[in-house]
C-alpha cells in the first residue's frame, strides 16, 4: 500500500471517491430522519442556529479546525483535507435537495428511512476508509483526535480521545438544536449511536479487505 507522498492518479481517484461516499452517506443520514454522525450533529445544529445552510457552515467551521490544526499538527494536512472540508457539507446538501425534488419527503415513508439509515451507515466507514488510506491529508475534524493526544502527551489512547471530541460533537450539536426551536432527533438518534460504535471496527474491516487491494 501506497505510503509516501507522491501524489498519484490511483490515490487521487480513491481520495475522491471516499469524500464523495462520505458526503452521500451524510445525506442518507439526514434524509432518515433517525440523526446523523457526531460531527454532522455539530454543524447541522449550529448551522440551524446561525441561519446558514449546511455545506457553509461546514465549511466556515472546518475553516476554524483547519487554523487550530495548522498550527498544532500540521503532518496531517493535504489535499485530501482540502477536499473533504469544502466539498462534503456541500455534496449532502444537493443531495438533499435533489431527494426532495424527486421523491418528496422520505419522513412519510418508515421503510425508506431505515433503508436510507442501513446504507448510510455502511457508506459511511466505506468512504472514510477510501480517503484516509489514499495518505493525502486528514479532514481536520478526523485530526482533532490527534491534538487532543498530542496535548496530554498521549496519557489517554486515541480511542478515548476519539471519544471525547465525538461525544462533545453531539453535546454542542443537540443544544444548539434546542436554543433554535429545532427537533433534535434531526441531529441525534440511532444513526449517532450507531456510527459511534461501529465507524471504528467497519473502518478498520474496509481498509483491511478492501482499500489494501485498492492501494496496493
Amino acid at each position: 500500500m501506497e505510503k509516501n507522498n507522491q501524489i498519484t492518479p490511483h490515490r487521487v481517484i480513491g481520495m475522491c471517491m471516499g469524500n464523495i461516499i462520505i458526503g452521500i452517506a451524510v445525506a442518507l443520514f439526514r434524509l432518515s430522519g433517525f440523526g446523523v454522525d457526531s460531527f454532522s450533529c455539530l454543524n447541522l445544529g449550529v448551522s440551524g442556529l446561525v441561519g446558514l445552510s449546511f455545506g457553509t457552515w461546514q465549511l466556515i467551521f472546518n475553516i476554524v479546525l483547519l487554523v487550530v490544526v495548522f498550527f498544532t499538527a500540521r503532518q496531517f494536512i493535504g489535499w485530501g483535507t482540502v477536499v473533504n472540508m469544502v466539498f462534503i457539507g456541500y455534496i449532502a446538501d444537493f443531495l438533499c435537495w435533489g431527494f426532495a425534488q424527486c421523491f418528496g419527503n422520505a419522513n412519510e415513508m418508515l421503510w425508506l428511512r431505515i433503508v436510507l439509515l442501513i446504507i448510510g451507515c455502511f457508506c459511511s466507514p466505506f468512504g472514510a476508509s477510501f480517503y484516509m488510506e489514499a495518505n493525502m491529508g486528514n479532514s481536520p475534524w478526523d485530526t482533532v483526535a490527534f491534538i487532543i493526544l498530542k496535548f496530554t502527551k498521549n496519557k489517554i489512547s486515541y480511542r478515548v480521545a476519539r471519544v471525547s471530541s465525538d461525544v462533545t460533537a453531539v453535546v454542542v450539536g443537540t443544544l444548539a438544536a434546542l436554543a433554535a426551536g429545532n427537533s433534535i432527533w434531526t441531529v441525534v438518534g440511532l444513526a449517532t449511536i450507531i456510527t459511534s460504535v461501529l465507524n471504528g471496527p467497519l473502518i478498520q474491516f474496509f481498509k483491511e479487505k478492501i482499500c489494501c487491494r485498492y492501494y496496493k
